[in-house]
């Protein structure tokens, strides 16, 4: 049996597995799954849920909208492959930003070294993949931001590093329960919004960078 033939059976209870080469990875068509390639291996993971998908569709909302604004970079979110060290793994992150001066790094098949911010938007199945081996990966790629948002109902909680001088992730606590992006200054994220059965980017997006400046990019954008 091939991988092809073994990535088309029907989803298992947990994340599947497949035993697979790194070319075999590339060569391997799954366009709208989320699959990582981690240790000579391809994890084919669950669905997400509805709660995951709402605060990983905000929060792309709002950075993708903030960084056309301030014309930063370029946002992408899952499946979106990153290779962020040579010869390393690659993940799928909920969400990433890469900014301008690195756009060389962004291929037709995903990105090829480390964004400058990703966020991993916490599942049942990934709570030690993302607080632990991405975080790890992560800080030796030297992404230079990293959140953590864990929406499940009675777990609800935020983790923002911040890479110091030292190429080590730092906590960063928000303020009066907004936090404030380094990598991209005048960004505003007050952490209610997560929480919110329908969270509104637009009216997040006003808060950061004034109504004013948001009707005035979306008159350009008519």
């Amino acid at each position: 049996m091939t991988t092809t033939e073994i990535a088309v059976q029907p989803t298992h209870a947990a994340d599947d597995r497949l035993p697979m080469s790194y070319e075999e990875y590339v060569a391997w068509e799954h366009e709208g799954s989320l699959a990582e390639w981690v240790d000579g291996e391809v994890i084919v993971f669950m669905p997400p849920l509805d709660r995951h998908q709402r605060v990983v569709l905000f929060l792309c909302s709002l950075l993708e909208f903030f960084v056309k604004i301030h014309k930063l970079g370029r946002v992408r979110t899952a499946p979106s492959g990153m290779r962020a060290i040579p010869g390393g793994s690659v993940r799928e992150p909920d969400v990433l930003f890469l900014a301008t001066e690195h756009l060389e790094c962004l291929t037709e098949r995903g990105l090829e070294g480390p964004a400058d911010m990703v966020i991993e938007v916490v599942s049942d199945d990934s709570v030690s993949r993302d607080r632990s081996d991405k975080f790890y990966e992560y800080q030796e790629a030297g992404i230079r931001e990293y959140w953590i948002i864990d929406p499940r109902p009675g777990k609800e909680r935020t983790d923002f590093y911040v890479l110091d001088a030292n190429a080590r992730y730092q906590a960063v606590v928000p303020e009066s329960n907004v936090y404030h992006s380094t990598v991209l200054p005048g960004l505003r994220l007050n952490l209610a919004w997560l929480w919110a059965d329908d969270p509104d980017p637009l009216a997040a997006l006003a808060e950061s960078v004034g109504a004013a400046a948001l009707a005035a990019a979306l008159r350009q954008g008519e």
